[in-house]
């Protein structure tokens, strides 16, 4: 008799042990389909995406006038220019020290950004170049003009003073950029200015 309910207590604890771990598995994997939904239904984040636009302004008494758009997104700078009332033909752009274009030249923005401390060049050479360097593009028979260029060495606002362009100047220049002349490209006067800020 003392036999039969030792069994008997001994088969009743199996079922509860039993029971209780079936109720633990469900409620694990609740818990992981809880959150498995819920990172599901998490929205994942976008890179974020810097912009800046800058108004070109005449300088030197030309009629050129633009609009210049830097967008930083995933680690690199595109910049998006459109100019019109140029003379047909090539012409240089560069970045230039200072975001002031109060000189009627242009003069007040100071010479090309160099922040690496390079001799000017065309972009890209292993001899060196500085990081205003952006080169030349070219304007048609009515004056108008566009460019775009796309780096990893420049950023919007990071702080970095060897990639951060706030606070510099575009400018563009009458003639060409030859790459070779020092410091600068024997670019010619300066027709337009605009300066990046924020």
């Amino acid at each position: 008799m003392i036999l039969k309910k030792t069994q008997l207590l001994l088969l009743a604890s199996i079922l509860v042990l039993g029971v209780s771990c079936k109720q633990n598995a469900k409620k694990e994997n609740s818990t992981a389909t809880d959150s498995t939904a819920t990172e599901a239904a998490a929205p994942e984040k976008k890179p974020e995406v810097k912009k800046v636009k800058v108004a070109m302004e005449s300088k030197s008494d030309s009629n050129v006038s633009g609009n210049v758009v830097f967008k930083e997104e995933n680690g690199k700078v595109t910049m998006t220019a459109v100019f019109d009332g140029l003379n047909p033909g090539d012409h240089a752009i560069h970045l230039h020290e200072k975001a002031d274009c109060s000189a009627a030249d242009g003069s007040s923005a100071g010479g090309h950004w160099n922040p690496t401390f390079e001799k000017h060049g065309k972009w890209g050479d292993a001899e060196g170049y500085h990081k205003g360097d952006i080169g030349n593009f070219s304007a048609d028979e009515n004056g108008n003009g566009t460019i775009t260029f796309e780096t990893d060495q420049w950023c919007i606002g990071c702080g970095d003073e060897k990639k951060d362009i706030l606070g510099k100047a575009v400018i563009v220049h009458q003639g060409t950029d030859d790459f070779t002349s020092q410091p600068s490209g024997a670019a010619g006067s300066r027709i337009s200015c605009g300066g990046v800020i924020q």
